[in-house]
């Protein structure tokens, strides 16, 4: 779908290139942005800013929905340049990526915050000089003890989960919508309100 004025959004998941990353909790970001994009017809195939990038709308509102290709670590300037091309701020700016902090299915709006630990993110706080833009994150900590959590990320989404995959990825689409829809903090009151623990942090 062709965009109808000015992007208000730039929507990025954070993931890593490549067939052998694809289903890896790691890039659950790519995957919920490419549901979106399916969900609005939004082609995300051109090369802009060492990411891929589509433009559409979500509802009325123009978006612009990107896949950083720098490998995760790296994503902060890739994701710096495209907010500069668009002429957009930072709270403009909607970041989808994995949470090992939270359990699997289960997904946190925020409007702001630290990294947490997500390199990642950190990368994109370091990037555009702020922590104020709002996030999706996607749980992806199986329930069970992972060891290393470097290797768990990178390593294949085990078949088990693979049932609940798509709910969560259509879940994580919608989510993106409501932000974009009712704002930030009704998609928060929506979807934060579901199996939260007494440690949830949500600093």
């Amino acid at each position: 779908m062709s965009p109808v004025g000015s992007p208000e959004w730039l929507i990025a998941g954070l993931g890593n290139p490549g067939p052998e990353y694809e289903l890896t909790p790691h890039n659950l970001g790519f995957l919920v942005v490419d549901r979106l994009a399916d969900r609005h017809s939004i082609r995300v195939t051109r090369k802009e800013a060492n990411a891929l990038v589509g433009l559409g709308s979500v509802g009325a509102v123009s978006v612009v929905v990107a896949k950083p290709q720098t490998y995760m670590n790296l994503s902060g300037p890739s994701l710096r340049l495209l907010l500069e091309k668009y002429g957009l701020k930072p709270e403009q700016l909607l970041l989808v990526y994995d949470e090992l902090a939270l359990p699997w299915t289960q997904l946190r709006v925020r409007a702001k915050g630290s990294s947490a630990g997500h390199n990642g993110v950190e990368s994109v706080i370091r990037s555009i000089g702020t922590q104020n833009f709002p996030r999706l994150r996607l749980g992806i900590h199986p329930g069970r003890p992972i060891g290393d959590g470097a290797r768990f990320v990178l390593s294949p989404i085990g078949k088990a989960q693979h049932k609940e995959l798509d709910e969560i990825v259509e879940q994580g689409a919608q989510a993106i919508e409501s932000v974009i829809a009712e704002g930030v903090e009704k998609a928060m009151a929506k979807y934060n309100r579901r199996a939260r623990s007494a440690s949830e942090e949500d600093k």
